[in-house]
């Protein structure tokens, strides 16, 4: 099985965009063309022990031929190794992964089994594109799983095959056809697809995961990894956010944002560039719809229900949360207007195709060429050290600070805490792991408490707008007993911080 590595951009779409695509000049005008009925069986052990390792293995029939290819787990988005070879029919080859990463998996008394199969309908074009050769395919069909009973999910999906040439080649014919159809970046292979419909998974809430760095990995490339950690993240649950309102799956998009966000200012200088900064600044600025939402989300779920407790015969907290769910119910129409915009779509390409061939990776001044070449595990040290001492010194006499002082301590705390999730795979020794569980438990004790006067803070800010509303009389009697009742929790969390942030003082950095 001959090993290669797949340099894939795969893009989402609706049915009828396949049809705009297939029919316009762009590639048309192709240089070879081709169409194929692709069916694909996905193999794993009944402990789905592929899985686990971050491979996949399919057969795939294309008329009379039959192909069996291995794939490894992205180490970003579009960047993955392959072994691929024909077989003689249709059940997995073992002589055809003796030289691949399987053989070391797979024991003998390991048998595969079929999980899940994909029917695809390709039309595959050949175009150029500045001096690269790219292979445009355009699938649409379903995976279908049979466990549990027959479950479907449709594919529509464009892929960008860099053949020959760079890879920003691929991202600026990326563009060219989403300026012809509206395209959403995709995420998630057919297996992933394929495994998480198998499990019924498919439309769950998405929480981050742990991002793929090795200990060989320079500074550059443990950004490029997190940074494609953070839009899988947002990607996962925008889709879910996109069929409807749903809080949990907002809370988690607006996580993976502020986790990319913190990416870009730890790794601070590396990729300060003018492109950069512009769409640091544009995601900020576009996302500020997904705050107002989720911070209405909050009160009417925590905020409102403990007033009632306390308050069972105030009826003014009833017209109070009448007056807010009417401000959530536009709130989500905005996150919806913004999600299905074109502007937030071309962000986003805009987005992966700076973090893999921005000018950040292109600037040859030997300051850049230091921070990009650096080890990872140097750079993150000192990185986590910088950012340790920040947390220190804002959070002394902390229940003794302003909100605005308190506000940047939370700040710093949750970069710190983002650094060392993101970079816990640079310490793997026993040693580290046990002081990473200690020192992120300590970390997260200081930002939940850290958070909840933050959504003190927001609450008062609710009750501030729904004022400015003109809200009816006993509904804004309601809201000033919330906000006293707000007040007063808030010199409880305050000591509980202060005794918080003493505990992570005193936990031991892992990375040393």
């Amino acid at each position: 099985m001959t090993g290669s590595r797949e340099i894939e951009l795969k893009l989402e779409c609706e049915l009828s965009d396949i049809a705009t695509l297939q029919n316009h000049p762009l590639l048309q005008e192709a240089s070879e063309q081709d169409e194929a009925d692709l069916s694909s069986v996905y193999f794993d052990t009944a402990d789905q022990s592929l899985r686990q390792a971050g491979l996949g293995l399919r057969v795939r029939q294309n008329g009379e031929r039959f192909i069996q290819t291995l794939k490894a787990e992205c180490e970003g988005l579009f960047d993955r190794p392959e072994w691929e070879q024909e077989i003689a029919g249709p059940e997995p080859d073992p002589a055809a992964w003796a030289d691949t990463p399987l053989a070391k998996i797979l024991g003998r008394k390991d048998e595969l089994q079929p999980l899940f199969t994909s029917a695809v309908m390709r039309r595959t074009y050949l175009v150029q594109q500045g001096g690269s050769r790219i292979e445009v395919a355009l699938d649409s069909g379903r995976i279908t799983a049979t466990a549990g009973g027959d479950r479907i999910v449709p594919i529509c999906e464009v892929e960008l095959e860099l053949k020959d040439g760079v890879a920003g080649d691929v991202f600026a014919l990326a563009h060219a056809i989403a300026a012809l159809v509206p395209l959403r970046l995709g995420v998630r292979s057919k297996a992933e697809r394929g495994y998480a419909l198998a499990a019924g998974t498919h439309d769950r809430v998405r929480k981050a995961e742990p991002v793929p760095l090795r200990k060989d990995m320079s500074a550059a490339e443990a950004f490029q990894s997190v940074a494609h950690a953070c839009l899988r993240h947002m990607r996962l649950n925008e889709e879910i956010l996109l069929q409807g309102r749903d809080a949990h799956a907002l809370h988690q998009v607006r996580v993976a944002i502020r986790r990319l966000r913190s990416a870009f200012s730890l790794f601070g200088d590396l990729v300060n560039d003018p492109q950069g900064r512009r769409i640091r600044d544009e995601i900020k600025r576009l996302t500020q719809p997904l705050g107002h939402a989720r911070n209405l989300d909050v009160f009417l779920a925590s905020t409102l229900p403990a007033e009632r407790e306390r308050h069972p015969d105030e009826v003014g907290l009833l017209g109070l949360e009448t007056q807010l769910e009417d401000q959530r119910s536009r709130a989500y129409e905005a996150v919806g207007t913004l999600l299905q915009s074109a502007e937030w779509r071309a962000l986003l390409l805009d987005l992966v195709s700076w973090i893999n061939a921005g000018p950040w990776l292109k600037d040859e001044a030997k300051e850049r060429v230091t921070l990009r070449e650096e080890a990872a595990r140097d750079f993150a040290a000192r990185e986590l050290d910088r950012r340790r001492r920040q947390v220190k010194r804002r959070g002394r006499d902390l229940d003794d600070l302003s909100p605005e002082d308190r506000h940047q301590v939370r700040i710093a705390a949750k970069k710190l805490r983002y650094g060392a999730e993101f970079f816990a795979g640079l310490y793997t020794d026993k040693k580290a792991v046990k002081r990473h569980a200690a020192f992120v438990k300590a970390l997260a004790e200081l930002q939940d408490l850290l958070g909840e006067l933050n959504d003190i803070a927001t609450g008062h800010e609710v009750v501030r707008d729904l004022v400015g509303e003109h809200a009816g009389t006993s509904a804004l009697f309601a809201a000033g007993i919330t906000a006293a009742d707000l007040e007063a929790r808030s010199r409880k969390l305050l000591a509980a911080a202060a005794d918080a942030h003493k505990d992570l003082v005193d936990a031991k950095p892992f990375w040393r």
